[in-house]
């Protein structure tokens, strides 16, 4: 009996981690690494971060999210569709597969899937599978509250998640000014992947692994479904620097979550406003992305060059750049005594006194401080600075 138990269970985990979902995931997320470190290296020929980077964070930054959710949804009872939860991840496949990650957000596939179910049980209301009936959904009923909150509380999660991870990793590249001169532009784009644990009703899994979670609720039986669920994010920062820019779309987002879970908990009163947090959520993601794309492609870029003095386009991690506080968008004016105008001067300058770095750096707010620091033989022979030319 352990034997099939332990045999049981090792195979709902297989189904997890089988699941094309993932897989497609650590496969976008190695290639993300792969054209960000070529688009930097064609830029500044270095790249910022490790090419495996993306892979790395896959899950690491969203996990305690992904804890988190799961709880709310299971300590809640906010059960759902086996039927929409197929439909929301083929709608998150779709989207893996276009690598376009403007799209990539779950309220598209919470809504998406909603409304295919609609049109699944207006036209195909005989369609069976695995017992499943597409006529006998409600989606006037339980899944007009459950389906909105748990789309809420995904936006409220990928709010945090682009607040405090995408400027950290945002990647620099060069772009022509209308002047023919190269600024700098950030591109933020990432992926994150949640393990997140879903409650149908019904037998389903049990059918096939008999010991599979399950509980019985009055009635009504009730299975325990893992789900690895994705968040994508692509924006370009041009006129705005990018850890002032992505932050706040974080905060935007996850306010919008808010108001689609205070909407989608109305629904216990009125069903319709369940439909009504859906468009909510939908057009409110949609409209800050617009918003943001539209605001980076005019005014002027936010890290450009300057007559006097070398701009900062970015800093590599763990070097002495980091360690003196560098931040992208300031300018260096001064290296060991001597004034710097170009690349070339700057790391001139710098042999000047190898072992001991003295700056005099113009701040974003125009104010001048002085700087410095040992460099000893290991760090990174260029402080770890990528500069506009």
């Amino acid at each position: 009996m352990k034997e099939k138990i332990v045999s049981d269970l090792l195979q709902a985990v297989a189904f997890f981690f089988l699941n094309p979902i993932f897989i497609m995931a650590l496969l976008a997320a190695v290639l993300l690494g792969y054209y960000r470190v070529k688009r930097e290296r064609r830029s500044f020929n270095i790249r910022l971060l490790p090419g495996l980077t993306e892979l790395k964070l896959l899950v690491s930054e969203s996990l305690f999210y992904a804890f988190i959710l799961s709880v709310v949804i299971l300590v809640t009872g906010l059960v759902v569709d086996p039927g929409w939860l197929v439909l929301f991840v083929v709608a998150a496949m779709i989207a893996l597969i276009t690598f376009y990650y403007k799209i990539a957000s779950p309220i598209y596939f919470a809504a998406g899937a909603f409304i295919a179910l609609y049109f699944l049980g207006e036209y195909a209301s005989g369609f069976t599978y695995l017992g499943w009936v597409a006529g006998k959904v409600d989606l006037f009923g339980e899944l007009a509250i459950t389906v909105p909150v748990i789309a809420g509380l995904l936006l409220v999660v990928e709010g945090r998640l682009i607040n405090r991870y995408v400027a950290q990793n945002a990647s620099p590249f060069f772009m022509n000014t209308k002047r023919g001169l190269q600024a700098v532009a950030y591109k933020g784009k990432r992926l994150w992947l949640l393990p997140v644990l879903f409650l149908i009703p019904g037998d389903m899994i049990s059918a096939y692994v008999p010991y599979w979670p399950q509980f019985t609720l009055g009635e009504t039986l009730f299975t325990f479904v893992p789900v690895p669920i994705i968040i994508g994010f692509s924006q370009v920062a041009r006129s705005t620097y990018a850890d002032l820019l992505f932050p706040k779309m974080g905060r935007a987002i996850a306010l919008v979550g808010v108001v689609v879970i205070a909407v989608g908990f109305a629904a216990l009163w009125m069903p319709m406003l369940g439909w009504a947090a859906l468009g909510i959520g939908v057009a409110g993601r949609a409209i800050i992305s617009i918003q943001t794309a539209v605001g980076q492609r005019i005014g002027a870029f936010a890290v450009a060059p300057i007559s006097k003095g070398v701009v900062i386009a970015g800093i590599i991690p763990n070097s002495p750049a980091e360690k003196m506080g560098l931040v992208t968008g300031e300018c260096i004016r001064a290296v060991n005594g001597r004034q710097v105008s170009n690349e070339k001067e700057l790391y001139a300058a710098i042999q000047v006194n190898a072992a001991h770095c003295r700056l005099q750096v113009l701040g974003r707010d125009g104010e001048v401080r002085l700087m410095q620091q040992v460099i000893f033989r290991h760090d990174h022979h260029r402080l770890g600075l990528l500069v506009v030319r």
